[in-house]
């Protein structure tokens, strides 16, 4: 236990940490937002509707720039982990360096490929043919989703393999691929970041509408974020129960650090079913100094029934128990926040069926718009709590019940953590500093409404002939322009 707790395996773990919190920040919205790219493309195609032609060129301007950060950190990540787990990455290479490869081809190759078809190449390939892009764009981001959590899930339920001789064998690649964590930690991570994706987009617009700036436009996005949000929501909180209804079997120290739950049984002998709102570990970790409990409601969200047992920490010994602070508190944030989101998606539903949802009404209701700003912000927040809980839940494994943190960590001093460390905070919030710069340009210069269309001539200024006149494509009614 005292090898665990040295400073040098504090740091890594902590750089580890930032350099994951960091990159996780971008991720996600590349995803999101590249399934909402193509469901905007797909809406103009259809309608005709010129609209959602601008709003999906002004939002890949958005993703343009998320996009390069993702790349720039994830690089950064893939060396933390030669760097900061060299043990880690030796022992592990047959799974995880294959896993992280397919990962390594899909975005580098797959993904970025299509990227720079989808960007560029407007008026240059058929609408089909972008159309197809956009959509490989959107797959190839959660196709490369995937492959990470499949790593990371890997190492919460190490399936599939065995440790020999240092190394992690390989006597399964099905069941090492479908991990059981994976099989629910992946949708759970996938819907998250559509959440993640059409709140962002939904705070924009409504920033736009409280500022009566293309208030029309913006409208027009707001309306079907607001009901896709109020599907993703819900399948998001049932895809959560699930997934702790999972690791309560795979990780059952995992869960009882989320829950603060210490003790299987109560004093009486009775099953211990009660669930914690707020709880203080004591120092010792194997208690609690205070706590607000409420009966049977642990038992009813890990097991579906009134007194089903759930394991506790003193079922496991003390040097293989993680600290409960993070996990406890994170995992509550980001519950909070998910009922939170699903109350907004409610709200905007609600103003939608009375009639309210226009851009005068919703004017009038200033709080709704700010809201939503703000809810713009809490899906980062839940992805990074839950990221946390995730993590910190694990410890003290590296590979959950077969390879100890301290063991993967490389053999560094503490003069050379401390340099690394401060090394990748500094690039990361340059990184940060950068894409919020470009990010408050893009949305302070707003929307193009005023280049051609794809396949519209820019010698007629985008006009077409109607009749006597010449009619500008338009939002509104057409305008009619007398002929020079």
């Amino acid at each position: 236990m005292l090898m665990e707790n040295t400073l040098p395996i504090l740091l890594s773990r902590l750089d580890f940490a930032w350099i994951t919190s960091m990159h996780i920040l971008w991720t996600p919205l590349t995803i999101g937002v590249s399934w909402i790219l193509f469901g905007l493309e797909v809406a103009w195609l259809r309608s005709g509707d010129e609209r959602w032609y601008r709003l999906e060129r002004f939002f890949e301007k958005i993703f343009i720039v998320n996009f390069g950060a993702g790349v720039a950190t994830g690089v950064t990540m893939e060396m933390a982990f030669g760097i900061l787990y060299g043990p880690f990455s030796q022992a592990a290479g047959p799974f995880f360096g294959n896993i992280l490869g397919f990962e390594t081809i899909t975005a580098f190759m797959y993904e970025a490929g299509f990227i720079g078809l989808m960007v560029f190449g407007w008026n240059k390939i058929g609408k089909g043919m972008h159309l197809f892009s956009t959509f490989n764009v959107a797959f190839a981001s959660s196709l490369s989703a995937y492959w990470i959590l499949v790593a990371n899930s890997w190492m919460q339920t190490p399936n599939g393999v065995v440790l020999k001789d240092g190394i992690f064998q390989v006597t399964n690649w099905w069941h090492a691929i479908f991990n059981d964590n994976a099989i629910w930690g992946f949708p759970h991570m996938w819907m998250a970041t559509m959440l993640l994706g059409f709140f962002v987009l939904a705070a924009v617009s409504s920033w736009y509408i409280l500022k009566n700036r293309h208030a029309d436009l913006f409208i027009k996005m707001l309306k079907p974020a607001v009901l896709a949000l109020l599907i993703c929501a819900p399948i998001q909180i049932w895809l959560g129960d699930s997934l702790g209804v999972d690791v309560a079997h795979s990780e059952p120290t995992s869960l009882a650090a989320m829950e603060g739950h210490y003790h299987t049984y109560l004093p009486n002998g009775k099953v211990n079913t009660g669930w914690h709102l707020i709880a203080i570990p004591n120092a010792k970790n194997d208690g609690n100094v205070f706590a607000i409990t409420i009966p049977h409601v642990l038992s009813l969200l890990e097991t579906h029934t009134w007194n089903g047992k759930v394991t506790g920490m003193d079922s496991f010994p003390a040097k293989d128990r993680p600290d409960v602070w993070v996990p406890f508190y994170a995992f509550r944030i980001m519950v909070a926040i998910g009922f939170f989101l699903f109350f907004m998606a409610l709200w905007g539903t609600l103003l939608m069926l009375r009639g309210k949802f226009t851009v005068q009404e919703l004017r009038q209701r200033p709080w709704f718009l700010r809201l939503m700003v703000f809810s713009g912000f809490l899906p980062y927040l839940a992805i990074w709590t839950g990221w946390w809980t995730r993590e910190v839940g694990r410890q003290p494994w590296v590979v959950y019940n077969i390879m100890r943190t301290y063991e993967g960590v490389s053999h560094m001093g503490v003069g050379q953590e401390i340099a690394w460390f401060a090394g990748y905070i500094v690039f990361e919030l340059s990184v940060w500093a950068g894409a919020w710069y470009f990010f408050s340009k893009v949305i302070r210069k707003g929307p193009d409404l005023d280049s051609p269309l794809p396949g519209v001539s820019s010698d007629t200024d985008a006009s077409v002939e109607a009749g006597g006149g010449m009619v500008r494509p338009s939002f509104a009614k057409p305008i009619l322009h007398p002929e020079p």
